[in-house]
């Protein structure tokens, strides 16, 4: 969470997050102007007490029947009135709230599928969460609590003060005095609350984030005893949070108390000036009553202003989310196939800046149909290569191209559907198996498709063993399965969606000898008529590609047949020859 706390856009002002946070209501226009109208009215009746007050005092001095039946029956009328505004104001900023939250939430999550591979880099998965989680409810505080707040008790302050002056604008005028004080406490504690609520969300995504790596390596925590790592890990960032949260919580203690006590001072001053002001006992008793009534809306508007930085600071997060780049998706170029052939022609690229090339000066042609396997020690660029013809990452400088034609120009969804990719790091949903194999577009595959796909990647005979067959849900990441079922999952996928060009990278390296051998015909169906790109350590699974291209150090060391590599003596021997002796 630290980016976000040293981003660029914390420089703008809390009105013009906030300000662009309302934007949001445009959609929603009639129910937030019903529930304005509800507050007008609410704060209306308020006000109103005043005069009741004025009429009960009159009538018992006056020891008038009329208006001792005159002034209950106005203040069931007035209660009922209050009663029905408040109702209709309330529950329509609260549609309001839930419609803005929902609509931010969905274009949050909307933003962060087609943000490039370059964002998830630089942040990791339960920072994104909590964006979504956490920070989505403190906006949604900002959006309807405070913004109810602002209208009940701004419109009754407003209500009160025209009541007052109407009574006495010299004793009013007092309040008016204590206003720059007050404010002044206000906006102090208002930087106080935003500086703080950065941190607080800081502080929660590190809890997040080690929650979240503790949780989901647990196996690894258990088998190397990291329980008290783990767990200290956790209570630091916790006790970060809570710490943070007391000082907050402090600001929001002593900024109340403090704007009451000036309040107190106006209203005894005003008080003491009513002794010594000629008027009636019931126009004394009431301004004094209505200016106490004052202190409740002005104590509850000047707790907004924690509520509101809470939001902002929360909308700043959600809001740098949506400002970021997507993916570059300029092109335009659709078609229904590609043949296949791809070229790489003086391709460099580099992760970030001072990290060094990734990729050299990469020269390759890959004839369509032709399956070209890519070897070398780690980080030799092999995986680096792929991810640029899936354009996950686009070069600094050079070209790709696919069938004559460069990558960019094709449209980006429609470059993907050519491609296919099974790693060795395999995502599985927690769903059904078929759900699994048919996911994205595939999802209007037939069951016949679904089975068949199966049956080619070899894995229809552990899936017809599951208790609820293809229908079988697996568990996060297929946590039910072994895996070799769930690299044959992976496999039935790529044959379902029967691409021409098919990255295998590593496809098999956390496989045994044995459970690699059973996919291996299954593998086989799968590369045949396909162009395929194979990365692997294991040069014994590659020998009889058409081609080997032997990288190092993100540069293309040597190219030829297993054979011809042998014979040159190079590089590739050298590999073979040191697995041989393993």
């Amino acid at each position: 969470m630290n980016q976000q706390v040293d981003d660029p856009r914390a420089s703008q002002s809390s009105w013009q997050i906030y300000k662009r946070l309302l934007g949001y209501l445009k959609s929603h226009k009639l129910k937030f102007g019903l529930s304005i109208l509800g507050f007008l009215i609410y704060s209306l009746t308020q006000a109103s007490f005043g005069y009741v007050i004025e009429q009960f005092i009159k009538a018992l001095q006056d020891s008038s029947e009329k208006g001792l039946y005159f002034v209950p029956i106005l203040v069931v009328v007035l209660a009922f009135i209050r009663g029905a505004s408040y109702f209709l104001a309330n529950y329509s900023m609260s549609l309001v709230s839930l419609a803005v939250v929902n609509d931010l939430r969905k274009n949050l999550f909307a933003k962060i599928l087609y943000l490039p591979s370059k964002y998830f880099d630089d942040r990791n998965s339960a920072e994104m969460v909590a964006i979504i989680t956490f920070n989505i409810n403190q906006v949604s505080s900002s959006a309807s609590n405070a913004v109810k707040t602002i209208f009940r008790e701004g419109f009754t302050v407003i209500a009160l003060l025209v009541y007052l002056f109407y009574k006495n604008w010299q004793l009013t005028s007092i309040f008016l005095i204590t206003a720059p004080f007050m404010a002044g406490i206000v906006t102090l504690a208002s930087r106080r609350f935003r500086k703080l609520s950065k941190r607080i969300q800081s502080s929660m995504g590190d809890i997040a984030h080690v929650a979240n790596e503790a949780i989901s390596g647990y196996r690894l925590v258990r088998g190397y005893g990291g329980e008290d790592y783990e767990r200290q890990r956790f209570f630091e960032g916790s006790e970060r949070n809570t710490t943070q949260g007391n000082k907050f919580n402090l600001v929001h203690s002593l900024q109340t108390p403090v704007l009451q006590f000036i309040l107190a001072c106006a209203l005894a001053g005003v008080m003491l000036l009513v002794l010594i002001i000629n008027g009636t006992p019931e126009e004394h008793v009431a301004y004094i009553v209505m200016a106490g009534l004052l202190a409740r809306p002005i104590r509850a508007l000047t707790q907004v202003s924690g509520m509101i930085q809470k939001g902002i600071t929360a909308a700043e997060s959600v809001f740098d989310v949506l400002d970021a780049d997507s993916e570059v998706n300029k092109g335009d170029y659709k078609t229904d196939r590609v043949n296949g052939e791809l070229t790489f022609k003086q391709v460099n690229f580099q992760y970030s800046e001072g990290s060094g090339l990734a990729l050299k000066d990469i020269n390759l042609t890959i004839r369509a149909g032709e399956t070209v396997a890519l070897v070398g020690k780690s980080g030799s660029g092999k995986t680096t290569l792929a991810a640029l013809i899936s354009r996950y990452y686009e070069p600094n400088s050079g070209d790709i191209l696919l069938d004559g034609k460069s990558l960019p120009e094709y449209e980006l969804t429609n470059l993907r559907e050519h491609l296919a990719l099974v790693s060795q790091n395999i995502t599985l949903f927690n769903c059904s198996v078929a759900e699994n194999i048919a996911y994205g577009h595939l999802a209007n595959a037939t069951r016949e498709e679904i089975v068949e796909a199966a049956r080619a990647a070899h894995a229809l005979e552990f899936i017809e063993q599951l208790p609820e067959g293809f229908d079988t849900v697996i568990g996060e990441d297929g946590t039910r399965l072994s895996g070799g079922q769930r690299q044959r999952i992976a496999i039935a996928r790529a044959l379902l969606k029967n691409a021409p060009v098919l990255i295998l990278d590593e496809a098999t390296s956390a496989l045994d000898t044995e459970s690699e051998r059973a996919i291996q015909s299954a593998l086989e169906a799968l590369m045949r008529d396909r162009t395929t790109i194979v990365i692997a350590h294991r040069l014994s699974t590659i020998e009889t590609a058409d081609r080997i291209v032997v990288m190092g150090k993100g540069e293309i060391l040597e190219s030829g047949s297993h054979a011809q590599l042998l014979e040159k003596q190079g590089a590739y021997a050298q590999l073979h020859a040191s697995q041989q002796l393993d």
